[in-house]
């Protein structure tokens, strides 16, 4: 299960989200697969960067799945760049196009980035709210505070996107409005315009078929 965060580089796909909570190094490949053939789909990136999500960079950090399955990435001829670990704040930074995890790290990193969104717009309302001055400045800057509303607006990432399947599928969040499903039925119909299961399988055959490590991996 995948989705979107917005960073300062634009749009950056994460995955897993919470559809794999427990993740060997065979899962993180598969999803390293599936995101990257999503970016070229979807996010119009040719030769997209991706990286695993680790406590650190260092090729030290981490545990045992998460360095196998940096191993064969390193291996794998993969479109675009696999750059090795990110960290969790490279997530907004937009370092990567394709941020690979597990379920239960996806999942929890989705949530804070959620709340933490809300914070923010709950502390920006109480302070434009709390003299006159504060809400003369809120009249001021109202022009840029919309345009920084647009952008984070969550209906721009509206649905769950499930990869790895025969079909495409596109989960949308039920308390959405017309937007918000308009977008993303869009995901969906670029997924299905720019042949993302036939780029995905191509992938995962080049990969099996070049690399015996990636097979054992993936296979």
């Amino acid at each position: 299960m995948a989705s979107f965060f917005p960073t300062l580089r634009g749009e950056t796909l994460m995955l897993d989200l919470g559809a794999n909570v427990v993740c060997g190094a065979r899962n993180l490949v598969d999803f390293a697969v599936m995101g990257n053939a999503f970016a070229r789909c979807v996010l119009g990136a040719l030769q997209p960067s991706y990286g695993l999500l680790n406590v650190g960079s260092e090729e030290v950090k981490g545990h045992e799945a998460l360095h196998e399955a940096s191993a064969t990435l390193r291996e794998a001829n993969l479109p675009g760049r696999f750059v090795g670990f990110v960290e969790g704040d490279d997530i907004p930074k937009g370092t990567v196009d394709v941020v690979v995890t597990d379920g239960f790290t996806g999942n929890v990193a989705l949530k804070t980035a959620e709340g933490t969104a809300m914070l923010v717009n709950e502390y920006m309302r109480r302070t434009f709210r709390s003299s006159l001055l504060a809400g003369l400045g809120y009249m001021l800057a109202r022009s840029a505070l919309r345009k920084l509303r647009k952008r984070l607006d969550p209906r721009r990432y509206n649905g769950a996107i499930f990869l790895g399947l025969n079909g495409i599928t596109v989960k949308s969040h039920g308390g959405t409005d017309a937007l918000g499903f308009a977008n993303a039925i869009g995901v969906a119909i670029d997924m299905k315009k720019y042949g993302i299961i036939e780029k995905t399988r191509a992938d995962f055959a080049a990969l099996m078929q070049q690399h015996p490590k990636a097979q054992a991996a993936t296979g």
